[in-house]
């Protein structure tokens, strides 16, 4: 069992929040990571958990704070965790330069670049380090797990929940950047992270894993801001929900006129996003 520490935690709706921090040994670094109980978690019963991840320059304490899940959360005796956004201090020549690559950019994937590999590896560490130290020490049912995520995050959620959907058994997203091979955030991200060589972005992009047969057994739930202001040269849904329907996934594809991409439209639905995730759990 892995050790963590306690940062702070705080009574909120019947239940705790509470940031955490490890030594991990995925990452090589410090990690940090947050999480929601709900009063039945605190009072020892496992119940089902949703992983949440944020978007670029986020941390383990924006999606908590700023979506309002927390109460939504309480209600339907869900529990959630926040993981960091990537990992922090490694120490690579410019990884703190710009905004969408290094500190606060890891794109929920393993690096294979030389530059990055050593400590950017958040697919490994989301996947498998976190849940099983989540399950160590807080009341969690690990057979019920889902994942949701904005942004960046909400790639990572997709990705995720297409190529292990058997250990994530939900999944939505608010804006996410859906086929980030061909956008430049996602340009500029994998190929420093994971070189030139394009075939290897293809495990990365939740578009072209539909398109390579990837699915998931329950219906995908994405919620678009039409005033987005990078819905059209950075998330491309409409490519989503091509790749989609050719691969006969189900999918909910909403798009809200006058949002845009930030927490106030993250908030604006996030009610919904738990209760799709809390019938789709309890029921498994």
């Amino acid at each position: 069992m892995g050790t963590i520490t306690t940062i702070e935690e705080h009574a909120s709706c019947g239940g705790r929040v509470g940031f955490y921090s490890h030594p991990s040994t995925t990452l090589g670094l410090e990690a940090r990571f947050g999480v929601f109980l709900p009063a039945r978690a605190l009072a020892g019963e496992k119940v089902p958990v949703l992983f949440v991840l944020a978007g670029l320059t986020c941390t383990q304490e924006t999606f908590l704070i700023k979506s309002n899940a927390v109460r939504f959360a309480a209600h339907h005796g869900l529990a959630l965790v926040a993981p960091d956004t990537s990992p922090r201090g490694a120490a690579v020549p410019g990884e703190d330069e710009t905004y969408d690559l290094g500190t606060g950019a890891g794109f929920y994937l393993d690096a294979t670049t030389p530059a990055w590999r050593a400590h950017y590896r958040m697919s490994s560490y989301i996947d498998t380090e976190l849940p099983q130290l989540v399950q160590d020490h807080f009341a969690v049912d690990g057979a019920r797990r889902g994942i949701m995520g904005h942004s960046m995050g909400g790639h990572g959620a997709l990705v995720h929940a297409l190529t292990a959907p058997k250990a994530w058994k939900s999944v939505s997203a608010f804006a996410p950047i859906c086929h980030p091979a061909i956008v430049p955030w996602g340009e500029k991200a994998f190929a420093a992270y994971l070189g030139p060589d394009r075939k290897a972005w293809a495990r990365h992009d939740a578009t072209l894993l539909l398109e390579a047969g990837h699915t998931h057994p329950t219906s995908i739930l994405i919620d678009q801001g039409a005033a987005d202001q990078f819905l059209h040269n950075q998330l491309r849904p409409d490519l989503l929900r091509v790749a989609a329907g050719a691969a006969g996934q189900a999918l909910q594809l909403r798009e809200h006129a006058g949002y845009d991409h930030s927490y106030w439209f993250i908030q604006s639905f996030i009610a919904e996003h738990i209760r799709h995730h809390a019938t789709i759990l309890d029921a498994t």
